[in-house]
């Protein structure tokens, strides 16, 4: 029954604290405002989400988060690294394609979601079976290299978190 009512509490925690943080007011209203808002979008969402898209294992997914944001930092240095004092002759900016073990729908988003927010990177399309994303990349010399660095780095850890 309360898996009825409230089929996403974590979603609704945090959508709620996401619309405080962008009101940057902490009231009454505001608080009840989010909690409205945090209980209706998983209300309105919950049909598009057939196996929950509840993560087996929570805790990784925070340690998963610190991991991309420390990747994120040093991404924005290397490419600010590479505009400013490479020629872009000298870049090997190609596509390269990422076979993927993922099969939950959830984390293959995830994962696309943090290669493009990664610079230097940006996912560029999902194969039709979802068997392989296909991602750009600034500078990559090896390919081969990248597309081990993303399983290692990125698909490993969703793979626990969520399969």
């Amino acid at each position: 029954m309360i898996a009825r009512v409230l089929p996403q509490p974590i979603l609704t925690l945090v959508l709620a604290g996401v619309w405080l943080l962008l009101v940057n007011d902490v009231s009454a209203g505001n608080i009840v405002l989010g909690l409205v808002i945090g209980f209706a979008v998983p209300q309105v969402t919950g049909r598009y989400w057939p196996d929950g898209g509840m993560p087996r294992h929570p805790l990784r997914l925070a340690a998963y988060g610190a991991i991309v944001l420390w990747d994120i930092v040093v991404s924005n240095i290397e490419v600010a690294r590479l505009v400013l004092f490479r020629r872009s002759e000298g870049l090997a900016s190609r596509f390269v394609t990422i076979p993927l073990e993922l099969r939950s729908a959830e984390a293959i988003a995830i994962l696309a979601a943090t290669i493009t927010m990664t610079p230097g990177t940006v996912s560029a399309d999902l194969s039709a079976d979802g068997t392989s994303l296909l991602v750009h990349c600034l500078d990559a010399e090896d390919p081969d290299a990248v597309a081990a660095q993303i399983k290692e780095r990125y698909e490993r850890r969703l793979k626990e978190i969520f399969e």
